[in-house]
């Protein structure tokens, strides 16, 4: 396989001014799975190839007949992505050796749908046997492509058609799955997470993922401004919010070793971000003060506990 060593972005003039997944698709205004695959496609210095598993970014991008995609790409079903571009790899390096076909970094996209829970069992097995590819997860929190249902990846207290707020229950009563530990604990070269609101930081993360001689994994916060109902301008400010409040902490896995990208010292309540978004407007009613308290008291004891992760070195 060919050698790669895609070097960090120093200034945006670096980046092409080629736009590989262009205008004209049927996404939401202010969709944050958008500006993933924008970004990515930003990133990569070659021409990738990219598998697309069913979901928001694959619907709208890919109305037959028209598609916004420039670069090779290929739609499969929400739990394949992993599966298919494991056997992309494997073709293209057979190929290239034969000298019948030019190497080409590999990424896979999936919602946390697709990547949370359907997808799961594929992205473990692409992983435990080492193909070398990229598989970003861009986390709108939610089925949205398919009436926003909640996911694994939905989180503690959201309001969702699956999960509505009601008298029954304050929304969603389980806990955001960590998705990134159960990667990383498959031993790959890299894993890391990432918001749209910080494009530097998700841009050399794309590229320092597709430099590794293995698998790779990036979790990229992408709001969904449908799903979580708020105002179609504000999608870079919550997925900044989310950050500084420490209920997303953004951080990198590098052959076992955590290291924190955003260390946040003076974080804001967590309050400040829920109040953003209808899906969260019941937690704010006085009899639900206790969610509130409890969401904020579990992002304090995860934050601490990265924290000793990376303070211990080599985790893995």
């Amino acid at each position: 396989m060919t050698k790669r060593d895609y070097k960090p972005l120093t200034k945006l003039s670096d980046l092409p001014e080629e736009n590989r997944l262009v205008s004209g698709h049927r996404l939401c205004a202010g969709c944050g799975p958008a500006i993933v695959g924008r970004l990515a496609m930003l990133a990569v210095p070659d021409t990738p190839i990219v598998i697309n598993a069913t979901g928001c970014l694959e619907v709208g991008t890919t109305l037959y007949p028209y598609t916004s995609w420039s670069v090779p790409w290929a739609h499969v079903t929400f739990e394949n992505a992993a599966a298919v571009a494991s056997g992309v790899v494997e073709t293209l390096d057979k190929l290239s050796k034969e000298g019948r076909a030019k190497d080409a970094p590999v990424i896979a996209f999936g919602g946390d749908g697709g990547t949370f829970d359907i997808g799961l069992q594929a992205l473990s097995g692409a992983l435990e046997r080492g193909h070398r590819f990229l598989y970003i997860c861009y986390d709108n929190e939610a089925y949205a492509n398919t009436g926003v249902q909640r996911s694994g990846a939905t989180p503690f207290g959201a309001s969702t058609t699956t999960s509505p707020a009601g008298k029954v229950i304050p929304g969603k009563q389980e806990w955001k799955k960590d998705i990134v530990g159960i990667v990383a604990a498959h031993h790959i070269p890299y894993a890391a997470t990432s918001s749209i609101a910080y494009y530097r930081d998700f841009i050399n993360k794309v590229r320092k993922a597709l430099s590794q001689d293995g698998p790779s994994f990036i979790h990229v916060f992408a709001p969904c401004t449908f799903g979580w109902r708020f105002d179609t301008s504000q999608t870079i400010q919550i997925a900044k919010l989310i950050v500084e409040t420490r209920i997303f902490p953004v951080f990198e896995i590098e052959n076992g070793t955590l290291k924190f990208n955003f260390k946040v010292p003076n974080p804001k309540p967590v309050e400040e971000y829920l109040k953003t978004q209808r899906r969260f407007a019941h937690l704010l009613k006085p009899e639900n003060k206790n969610l509130i308290e409890l969401i904020q008291k579990n992002t304090n004891e995860n934050w601490e506990r990265l924290l000793r992760i990376e303070a211990a070195g080599k985790i893995l």
